[in-house]
């Protein structure tokens, strides 16, 4: 007996991922809220250095040990951060990153605002996709309305469209009542409405 057998070296290594996608999606996009968490940490107390830098006019950076993460979301929150997160769609996890990234670096938050503003991009997007969806049904529905009543339109309409013959009273109808009707010049036809 080998000893391949029993440690299957020889077997290809399983390189599919038995993930659900929804799974990773939830894992990708805390761990993108987790990262600028860190990072709003990390110019808060930049800012904080340089104000105390500017207040005393001595530098005392070096001397400083920060923790490596002081700010931590709550367990409630970051639970229904993740269910926010099932609902976005593999496909926009992309999409989403890039614009809390956006949104991040436009506001410069501090780590206490950060989890807000994840929040309202996950929100965001989620609003955006239901509006593709709706939008979806709506072009489904109207092709399969436009089928149905092409069909229609290939049948030969029993009634016939007179386009002199109206119900439709207008207000020259009336003033022409009183008048002689006028004759027309003789290489146009001359029409009548017969009542």
């Amino acid at each position: 007996m080998s000893l391949a057998s029993w440690f299957r070296w020889n077997e290809p290594p399983n390189r599919i991922s038995q993930r659900n996608p929804t799974e990773m999606v939830v894992e990708t996009l805390m761990m993108e809220l987790s990262w600028q968490i860190k990072q709003a940490e990390k110019q808060q107390r930049e800012r904080e250095n340089e104000y105390r830098k500017i207040k005393t006019g001595v530098d005392y950076g070096w001397l400083v040990s920060y923790p490596k993460q002081s700010y931590d979301i709550s367990p409630g929150e970051r639970l229904q951060l993740e269910d926010m997160c099932t609902k976005i769609h593999p496909s926009y996890c992309g999409p989403v990153i890039l614009r809390f990234r956006q949104v991040v670096a436009e506001y410069e938050p501090e780590a206490q605002e950060v989890s807000r503003l994840f929040r309202s991009v996950l929100q965001e997007t989620a609003e955006k996709i239901k509006e593709e969806e709706e939008a979806k049904k709506l072009a489904r529905q109207w092709n399969t309305k436009n089928r149905t009543s092409l069909s229609l339109t290939t049948f030969k309409s029993r009634s016939r469209i007179s386009p002199f013959i109206s119900d439709i009273k207008t207000i020259s109808e009336d003033v022409e009542r009183g008048t002689q009707p006028t004759r027309r010049v003789w290489s146009m036809p001359e029409f009548r409405n017969t009542k």
